[in-house]
């Protein structure tokens, strides 16, 4: 180790040869504390700390060079940065960002529930009378529960088509099943379902489900019992649960 007397000629030896550093520094007072490694291009004192004049300037040693100053670390920086920042290259006093924080990962987006359609086939006899568009208090109560289920879901829309046999005129029947899906949306409606979900069709006698089962000589009671299934509502709830 420097005796105290051989650094203080050290340091009257670098005043007299080197000199101060730049002018530049002038008005800095900020303690600069170098690493300690390696040759030092500037007088510290036995904190590491870079020794200063009067006037803030760094007192620069006989190892002193643009690469010292340039090399030699103080810190996260070379410590010519804070002594001759006129001469170190600017992109080497820029400090090191900060490496960003990983973004937190994204929850997984919760599944969206597809619309489920639950189909219900109604006799048209369980609602109406015979050749009849009023509701029969049996049929009202089934649409009584079906009001309740559509109420228990998230509501999409409910289709209501209804359907006669093939007995009168194609017109007539149209008109009935027609007059049909109407009386269902109307209960359905003043049971508290939005009128704007539910939409009405009439298919007439178009679409049967009993084909050619039932023969026209079976008599006319006979075959109105045998064509009760093409006489039907069905009812169709859309929604997610």
């Amino acid at each position: 180790m420097i005796t105290q007397t051989k650094k203080q000629m050290f340091a009257l030896a670098a005043i007299a040869s080197i000199g101060l550093s730049a002018p530049t520094v002038f008005a800095q007072t900020k303690d600069v504390v170098v690493d300690g490694k390696g040759e030092i291009p500037y007088l510290i004192d036995g904190r590491n700390v870079v020794a200063r004049s009067g006037t803030g300037l760094c007192w620069r040693t006989g190892y002193w060079s643009p690469a010292a100053a340039a090399s030699a670390m103080a810190g996260q920086l070379p410590v010519g940065c804070e002594c001759d920042s006129d001469i170190v290259p600017k992109d080497k006093c820029a400090p090191a960002a900060p490496a960003a924080a990983p973004a937190p990962a994204a929850a997984p987006a919760a599944a969206t529930p597809k619309p489920t359609a639950d189909k219900i086939k109604l006799s048209a006899d369980a609602l109406f009378d015979f050749d009849k568009a009023i509701l029969k208090p049996e049929g009202k109560t089934k649409l009584d529960d079906l009001a309740a289920q559509a109420k228990g879901i998230k509501l999409e829309v409910i289709l209501a088509v209804g359907h006669t046999d093939r007995l009168g005129s194609d017109a007539y029947n149209q008109k009935l099943s027609d007059r049909r899906a109407s009386a269902v949306k109307t209960y359905l409606v003043s049971k508290g379902i939005e009128a704007n979900r539910v939409y009405t069709e009439g298919k007439g006698e178009r679409q049967p489900v009993t084909g050619k089962n039932c023969s026209d000589k079976l008599g006319r009671k006979k075959l109105i019992e045998c064509l009760q299934p093409d006489r039907r509502v069905e009812i169709e709830v859309v929604g997610t649960k």
